[in-house]
């Protein structure tokens, strides 16, 4: 077999069997193929797609390229949830405890961000001596004791993914629906759970900016998932706007601690609720979705989804008293108000701009070895079809620095308000199912 027929058979739009893809992948992953052969395959998918079949091949060669974790030894059907990314995205910190208080196994495997803010590691590690560097045994062992327990990535899951997008990143092949596809989904794959719920997102702060581009990654992921034997479904989720109202990792840790008290803002649990009853479903402990949200809502309600929080921190180490004292999270130094220009109706928040006023505060990587201030980051007051008056705070930045005049100017230009009424935004505009 060589890699010039693979290229030019794809070249010219015809399939790849099994056999091909997995001697590429096998091939680049150990250094066997040069860069420049891998990166004109990439481009020849880039132009041509790639079938059914071809993308589930991909994704199982990715997923068998390095370590997969075994969850076997975990009771129940282990469901996990993995969201395409955006602002002020906490979903995680709610729904694993949530879906872990109806009995529903979460084993969380997440890693640190790069970009706006951190990834749901940094988040959690805002509380103080909360930890992920847990051995596989502790790991499994906490989610039979307690339902759920989060770990950090492994270094060896998916090599084949690492190397391949790092060669999209500098090609120009990143946008392509089954090389983004293959790439998410070998990582959930190979981290061992038996059903996957995606919140796909679309907007100005998703990775798929429209909703046509959304829907079809969401239905090739489904796909994907269901030819290599796990459940999955998706959900596409509004991100014109953040989600909730706090963009900063101890400022999400809050709102998560809120929502669960059942006080949180109405998009964030409304979200929550949506994914959850999907998991609670294909965790089999509810039959039909209304079953499963009534379920959740109760446990918002009953307070079991907040103590189910208290002891997830306390089992790896996290101090859970910041649960009821929240300011013993980290603090800003400064908080500083935004207020409105003018009068009237706020018509649009550029989420991704706001994302970027919250990285340049310190809440988020500007490159992977950046330092991130925990306590840092905008608390939103106003969203998409809010009235304000002039004057009116539309936001507070929290800061550990005084002068915050180039994010100020940022966020302005982020915030548009009308004169003419708008309607809030859609949240949830479409679930995939096989």
């Amino acid at each position: 077999m060589r890699m010039y027929d693979i290229i030019e058979k794809k070249r010219d739009g015809h399939t790849l069997t099994k056999e091909e893809i997995d001697y590429f992948v096998e091939g680049y992953t150990k250094e066997e193929i040069p860069d420049y052969q891998a990166s004109a395959l990439l481009m020849a998918i880039y132009f041509n797609d790639m079938t059914i079949e071809e993308r589930a091949h991909l994704t199982s060669a990715m997923v068998e390229s390095g370590d997969q974790i075994d969850l076997s030894d975990i009771s129940g059907i282990k469901v996990d949830k993995h969201s395409t990314g955006g602002v002020g995205d906490t979903t995680t910190l709610i729904l694993a405890p949530l879906v872990a208080s109806v009995g529903v196994p979460v084993a969380k495997m997440s890693g640190r961000g790069l970009g706006h803010t951190g990834g749901t590691i940094d988040k959690l590690e805002s509380v103080p001596g909360f930890h992920v560097e847990i051995s596989n045994d502790q790991f499994i062992d906490l989610v039979n004791k307690n339902k759920v327990a989060v770990i950090g990535q492994s270094g060896n899951l998916t090599p084949a993914d690492k190397k391949l997008y790092g060669l999209r990143d500098v090609t120009a092949t990143v946008n392509s629906i089954p090389l983004i596809a293959s790439s998410i989904m070998s990582k959930k794959i190979a981290s061992g759970a038996d059903a996957i719920v995606l919140d796909v997102k679309t907007g100005a702060g998703a990775f798929m900016k429209n909703l046509d581009d959304s829907k079809a990654l969401a239905e090739a992921m489904v796909t994907i998932g269901n030819r290599v034997g796990r459940q999955t479904m998706a959900v596409i989720s509004d991100m014109s706007q953040p989600l909730g109202y706090a963009i900063g990792n101890a400022l999400e840790v809050k709102e998560a601690i809120d929502t669960l008290k059942g006080q949180g803002p109405k998009d964030l649990t409304e979200l929550c609720l949506t994914l959850g009853s999907q998991m609670v479903v294909l965790a089999n402990k509810a039959s039909t979705m209304d079953e499963a949200r009534e379920m959740l809502k109760e446990s918002l309600t009953n307070g079991k989804a907040f103590e189910q929080f208290k002891v997830f921190l306390s089992s790896q180490g996290g101090d859970a008293s910041v649960a009821d004292q929240p300011e013993n999270l980290p603090q800003a130094e400064f908080k500083i108000e935004l207020p409105s220009l003018s009068t009237g109706t706020v018509s649009n928040i550029i989420a991704d701009d706001i994302g970027t006023a919250a990285m340049m505060l310190g809440a988020g990587r500007a490159t992977k070895d950046s330092e991130i201030d925990l306590a840092v980051g905008i608390v939103l007051h106003k969203k998409i079809g809010d009235r304000v008056k002039e004057g009116e705070a539309l936001l507070t930045i929290h800061a550990n620095q005084q002068n915050v005049e180039e994010v100020r100017q940022k966020l302005y230009k982020s915030i548009v308000v009308t004169e003419e009424d708008v309607p809030a935004p859609t949240l949830v505009y479409d679930t995939i199912t096989k």
